[in-house]
């Protein structure tokens, strides 16, 4: 019988690194199955994996398809759970089995949000603080808090609920990717939980990626186009006229309108009602 949980991994150009996280997850007590997604690496990742971890599958990929890869991964893998990692981060032993009995339990969790701890020192993700806080009221078919968000790298989803959702967008590369997710997994009727009992590791090198803080910012307005009431698009769109001190990142953005308006579908009233309220306390 195939394990419950498989583990995705996407990548790119860092075959060092990756194989110190495959390493951690071939000791994993619950032995899962995990799938590479390789975005397109120059680095020769995929030959180096095939030969130094048989037992993984890669699936090579000829672009970068950012985030949308662990999409990718999870139409490849069989097991109803699938739990996200970063090429510098890994699962705890014993985590995957903490989230599988949960998921049995919580018939409705669509997303459990790990508690993500940051390199050898272990500090709390400041994510994580904020999920723990969670200011939305508490239901009881839930394992923890309520929350929209996540960290990628900490998450375990319910497969077949992260891809009725559309899972990662195709679009929005690295970089707030998850905020678009979580609520397309909310507007589906699932619950989205963060539970400090189940851990990730997360090693990243130091300093945020160059760009990164500009892809974060595209995403966020493109999320708030994409799912939020006209004039919170219009006070959005004008802070970001505001705080961008070059015309480029909004000049980018205002391509991104054709399809934009194709994909746009506003939030019921109830999960733009719960938005609100983590905005009022962040």
């Amino acid at each position: 019988m195939p394990a419950p949980d498989g583990v995705v991994v996407a990548t790119r150009d860092r075959r060092t690194r990756l194989a110190t996280t495959l390493d951690r997850l071939a000791a994993l007590p619950e032995d899962p199955p995990v799938v590479v997604v390789d975005n397109g690496s120059r680095d020769g990742t995929a030959s180096a994996v095939q030969a130094t971890h048989p037992g993984v599958r890669v699936v090579a990929l000829d672009r970068n398809a950012g985030g949308a890869a662990r999409t990718v991964g999870a139409r490849a893998l069989a097991t109803p759970l699938v739990a996200f990692a970063d090429d510098d981060s890994w699962w705890a032993p014993g985590a995957l089995e903490r989230a599988c009995a949960l998921f049995a339990a919580h018939p409705r969790l669509g997303l459990l949000a790990a508690r993500v701890l940051v390199g050898p020192e272990g500090r709390l993700d400041p994510v994580c603080a904020a999920m723990a806080a969670s200011p939305l009221p508490a239901a009881s078919d839930l394992p923890g808090p309520r929350v929209l968000g996540f960290v990628a790298c900490g998450a375990v989803v319910r497969r077949d609920a992260f891809l009725a959702a559309g899972g990662f967008h195709r679009r929005f590369g690295v970089g707030g990717e998850e905020e678009l997710l979580a609520l397309d997994l909310a507007v589906l009727g699932w619950g989205l939980a963060y539970v400090p009992a189940v851990v990730a590791q997360h090693h990243p090198e130091s300093g945020p990626r160059a760009g990164r803080p500009e892809v974060q910012a595209r995403n966020a307005l493109r999320t708030a186009w994409l799912r939020r009431p006209a004039g919170v698009v219009l006070r959005r769109t004008l802070a970001a006229h505001r705080s961008w001190a070059r015309p480029r990142p909004l000049i980018r953005a205002a391509r991104d309108l054709p399809w934009v308006l194709r994909e746009r579908r506003v939030l019921p009233a109830a999960v733009e009602q719960d938005l609100r309220r983590l905005e009022a306390t962040g």
